[in-house]
C-alpha cells in the first residue's frame, strides 16, 4: 500500500466561522492522530506481494564454499524467487560480527555451525538452527603424510595452526592431545604445511587436502568427530523473534533452502559458478568440484536418506551442551537444548499453520 500524508485525507472546505473552525482543527487533529496509528501498525508501509518479492539478508560465516552450496544451489534454480523472496547473499569471514547482525536485523538468516548457537544464546542471543545441512562436522586436523601421524593421538611434536578459543581446540586440550603440541595462529592457507613437514594445520576436509594435494604434498585428513565432537554444521539460523513474527516466511526460505541443498548435491554446476564468482579468495573450480564429492557422506552418514537432510535430535544437541558446559564456555542456567533448534520447518513437517489448526481440532474434541 502507498503511504498517504494525512492531507490527502481532507477535502476543500468553505471559509468558517471561528467557532466551525475550532470544531474543524479538532477533526483533523483526530483524523491526523488516527492516520499516525495506522503507520505505527504498518497500513502506510509497503507489503511484500506476489509482484513484490519480500527481501531477505543471508549472511555466510565464511567466504563462500561449498558448505554453502544449498543456498547459492536455491538461487540458482529460483527455489527462493518461486517462493517470493529476494535473497541477497553476504559473504562472511574471520571478523563477521554474525550474531549482532541477527539480534539488530541487519541479517534475518545466516549459517553456523551448531556450537555457535549455543554459544550465541549464553550470550543472550535468541539464535535458533532450523536446518542442518551436515550432519557429520568437517572439520580435520591436516598432516603430512610423511610425518608418519595416522591420528590425532599421535600429534604430539608438530605445530598446529588454529584458530585460538575455537571449541574444537578446547576439546582436544582438555583431552589432553595438545600437551606436546606447539600451537600458533591459523594463516588461513595451507602453505604452512606446504613449507613445513612439523607443522599441522586445522582444516575442512573438503576443501584444504585438494589444496595441499595440488601443491604436491600428500596429506592425512584427521577428522576431529572421531573424539566426539561432531556438532551439526552449515546449519541455517535465525532468531526467535523472526519465528514468532514471520513464521511463513521462515518456512518458505527454509524449504527453498532445503530444495537448494537435494539441487546442489545433484546437479551443483550452476550453483559452483555463483560461488566461484563471489569467493575471490583463492577459490578454484577444482576445490569446489573436490567439495562436492565429499558433501553427501558428510550430509548423510550411516544410511540416512535425502528426505532426512537436514534433520536434528534433541539428544544430538544435549550431547553438545554438555560439552560446551564441560569446556566452560557456557552456562546451562543461560542454555536449553530444546531452545537451540525448530525442525517444524522443514520439508515433510506440517506448515505452522496446520500445526495450529490440529491443536484447535484436538482443543474442539
Amino acid at each position: 500500500m502507498q503511504s498517504r500524508k494525512p492531507s490527502d485525507f481532507f477535502l476543500p472546505i468553505p471559509k468558517l466561522t471561528t467557532k466551525s473552525r475550532r470544531c474543524c482543527r479538532f477533526c483533523r487533529t483526530f483524523i491526523a492522530s488516527v492516520w499516525l496509528v495506522a503507520s505505527f501498525l504498518g497500513c502506510g508501509s509497503p507489503q511484500p506481494t506476489s509482484d513484490s518479492p519480500q527481501k531477505v539478508v543471508l549472511q555466510l560465516n565464511w567466504y563462500p564454499e561449498p558448505e554453502h552450496g544449498g543456498a547459492f544451489a536455491a538461487v540458482a534454480a529460483g527455489y527462493y524467487q518461486q517462493a517470493g523472496i529476494d535473497v541477497e547473499i553476504r559473504q562472511g569471514g574471520a571478523a563477521t560480527p554474525l550474531a549482532a547482525d541477527l539480534e539488530s536485523g541487519r541479517c534475518q538468516f545466516a549459517f553456523a555451525n551448531a556450537d555457535d548457537v549455543a554459544m550465541y544464546r549464553n550470550r543472550g542471543v535468541k539464535a535458533v538452527a532450523l536446518h542442518a545441512a551436515l550432519q557429520d562436522h568437517p572439520r580435520c586436523i591436516l598432516v603430512r603424510k610423511e610425518s608418519g601421524v595416522e591420528s590425532l593421538e599421535q600429534l604430539g611434536g608438530l605445530t598446529l595452526q588454529r584458530q585460538p578459543g575455537m571449541p574444537f581446540v578446547e576439546f582436544m586440550r582438555i583431552r589432553g592431545l595438545l600437551e606436546k603440541v606447539k600451537e600458533v595462529p591459523y594463516t588461513g592457507t595451507v602453505a604452512g604445511l606446504v613449507t613445513d613437514p612439523s607443522v599441522a594445520i586445522q582444516a575442512y576436509c573438503y576443501a584444504e587436502p585438494l589444496q595441499a594435494t595440488q601443491q604436491g604434498i600428500e596429506v592425512n585428513a584427521l577428522m576431529v568427530s572421531t573424539l566426539g565432537w561432531n556438532p551439526y554444521s552449515s546449519v541455517l539460523i535465525t532468531t526467535e523473534r523472526l519465528i514468532q513474527e514471520q513464521p511463513e516466511l521462515v518456512r518458505q526460505f527454509v524449504q527453498a533452502t532445503s530444495k537448494g541443498w537435494l539441487e546442489y548435491i545433484a546437479r551443483p554446476e550452476p550453483a559452483n559458478e555463483l560461488i566461484f564468482a563471489a569467493n575471490r579468495h583463492g577459490m578454484t573450480r577444482e576445490v569446489l568440484e573436490f567439495g562436492v564429492q565429499q558433501l553427501p557422506r558428510l550430509m548423510m552418514p550411516a544410511g540416512m536418506t535425502e528426505e532426512q537432510i537436514g534433520q536434528m535430535s534433541l539428544e544430538r544437541w544435549q550431547e553438545l551442551i554438555d560439552h560446551l558446559v564441560e569446556l566452560d564456555l557456557i552456562d546451562p542456567k543461560n542454555v536449553r537444548a530444546e531452545d537451540c533448534f525448530d525442525v517444524r520447518f522443514l520439508m515433510n513437517q506440517p506448515t505452522i499453520a496446520n500445526e495450529a489448526a490440529a491443536k484447535d481440532v484436538a482443543a474442539t474434541d
